[in-house]
């Protein structure tokens, strides 16, 4: 698939012309608040850096686009992705595709205030995109195979993420609403789901769905990059070589 390296770029495109328009949306919004809280836009930039779906689509448009450039310098030949670039395919496409997951069982419900979202930015950064990483995983071409313990390499972002928003959360005065808190999804909220045990339920959980996901990522790369048609263009570029 020649073309592959194409749709990468158009899709990180989209993703980061997507962000950027929910970026300018926030914005324009803190930028018309009267409130002191409300209009600090430090906070607000902060706050929007602070979303996973941010960091995850940030994340995944640049791993495609450094994965996109290197196919296309190597399209000559037959040469596996570098490890180091599998291993950043795993860990964006692990967070895209729980994004979509998660988004799409616990928050697609959830009434946001009128004009705050861009709609067709929301569904690109929850729903288009992860399926995107989704079909990466399944059909990108050139895959390798890495060991299993990748997989404990795709967790240890998004442990970091969650101790440090629920460190930050309670530091942060809230710009939409003035309270003396701030969390950027409601069942990271201990005051809305039981208290923290009623968090730390969320969290377990998905952190369960990001190991899940890693493993049938990892699954996947040592699946295709041990398939015949893989093993075949191996062989080729071995006898090229050699000969």
């Amino acid at each position: 698939m020649t073309w592959w390296p194409y749709a990468r770029l158009a899709a990180a495109a989209l993703s980061l012309a997507a962000v950027i328009a929910q970026l300018s949306l926030t914005v324009q919004v803190a930028l018309e608040v009267t409130t002191p809280w409300g209009s600090h836009l430090p906070t607000v930039g902060w706050n929007f850096l602070s979303f996973f779906t941010i960091d995850s689509n940030l994340l995944a448009a640049v791993v495609l686009i450094i994965g996109a450039i290197w196919a296309l310098r190597h399209r000559g030949d037959a040469e596996q992705e570098p490890r180091w670039l599998a291993v950043l395919l795993v860990c964006a496409s692990t967070y895209m595709i729980v994004t979509g997951l998660v988004y799409n069982t616990l928050l697609r419900g959830i009434e946001l205030p009128q004009g705050t979202t861009v709609p067709w930015s929301n569904e690109v950064l929850h729903v288009v995109f992860p399926l995107f990483l989704l079909l990466d995983v399944l059909f990108a071409p050139r895959r390798r195979a890495l060991p299993w313990s990748t997989v404990f390499v795709t967790a240890i972002f998004p442990l970091v993420w969650a101790a440090y928003t629920m460190v930050r959360a309670n530091l942060i005065t809230a710009p939409a609403t003035g309270n003396a808190w701030w969390y950027p999804y409601p069942f990271l909220d201990p005051r809305l789901v039981g208290g923290y045990l009623g968090v730390a339920g969320y969290v377990v959980g998905i952190a369960v769905a990001i190991i899940g996901v890693g493993c049938f990522v990892v699954w996947m790369g040592r699946s295709r990059a041990a398939s015949p048609a893989s093993a075949s263009s191996v062989a080729k570029d071995f006898s090229r070589s050699e000969g």
